[in-house]
């Protein structure tokens, strides 16, 4: 059993360590509602005090209780924000792709990537550092959009499974709205993680987990996991490799 009070306090003095190493004193990151952003928002709190700034970015899909729960979570720990929409790029794209309107997905992709200039044309304009909020089961899975919520200078939270992120959240006392939600990137109206992954995050970090360990995918199977669950980790750990390196560089 791992002992979260230590890694809640390792994970800030790591923040601190290596934000001072790059040469900044402040940072910003997103702030959605979920319990990710909001586990990364505390910790950037207590790690840099008054220097640090969430951006919350609702789309023109997102929930009204996304809003509501991360302006909650702001008001609780006094976390410095702003609130930009992404209404007017939206629609500024949706008049321009063909498509767009008719592809959640691909509204989904496009909404993360606005996020990502906002944030970065923040940290811009303030000379700090972007914070990154995926977790090792999204990033095992290239379950995030490359050069969107993926992009970062630095995240505390990417060798953490989601489960252990609920941990994090119970220690860290998050409001129980944040802590009870059903995990959603909030993409689009309804939008469901472990729906669109087809099996819960309990199931899946556990295939993974196993897999770290060295386990086969027969000893996996032989402890009655989902045969199903266990292929679609082994294909997305594969297949979406490509998402957890930069871009490959031909050789001469």
């Amino acid at each position: 059993m791992k002992d979260y009070s230590k890694i809640i306090t390792k994970l800030v003095e790591f923040l601190q360590t290596e934000v001072q190493k790059r040469g900044f004193k402040s940072v910003v990151f997103g702030l959605s509602g979920g319990i990710d952003s909001a586990v990364v928002a505390v910790l950037c709190k207590q790690a840099f005090g008054l220097n640090h700034h969430a951006i919350l970015m609702p789309s023109l899909q997102s929930s009204k209780s996304s809003l509501e729960d991360a302006l909650e979570l702001c008001k609780t720990f006094d976390i410095s924000h702003s609130i930009l929409p992404l209404e007017k790029p939206q629609k500024g794209f949706l008049d321009t792709l063909e498509g767009l309107e008719n592809n959640p997905a691909r509204m989904g992709n496009l909404c993360a990537r606005i996020r990502m200039i906002y944030l970065y044309d923040y940290a811009f304009a303030k000379n700090a550092l972007v914070i990154g909020t995926s977790n090792k089961s999204e990033i095992l899975l290239g379950y995030g959009t490359i050069f969107g919520d993926l992009a970062c200078a630095i995240n505390p939270i990417g060798n953490l499974y989601k489960t252990e992120i609920f941990e994090i959240a119970k220690l860290l006392n998050l409001p129980q709205s944040i802590q009870t939600k059903a995990p959603s990137a909030d993409l689009y109206e309804g939008q469901s993680d472990e729906k669109e992954l087809g099996f819960s995050y309990q199931i899946l970090d556990n295939i993974m987990q196993l897999l770290e360990q060295g386990f086969s995918k027969q000893e996996i199977l032989d402890k009655n996991l989902p045969k199903k669950a266990v292929d679609i980790v082994i294909q997305r750990i594969k297949t979406m490799e490509f998402k957890r390196k930069i871009p490959e560089i031909a050789p001469l």
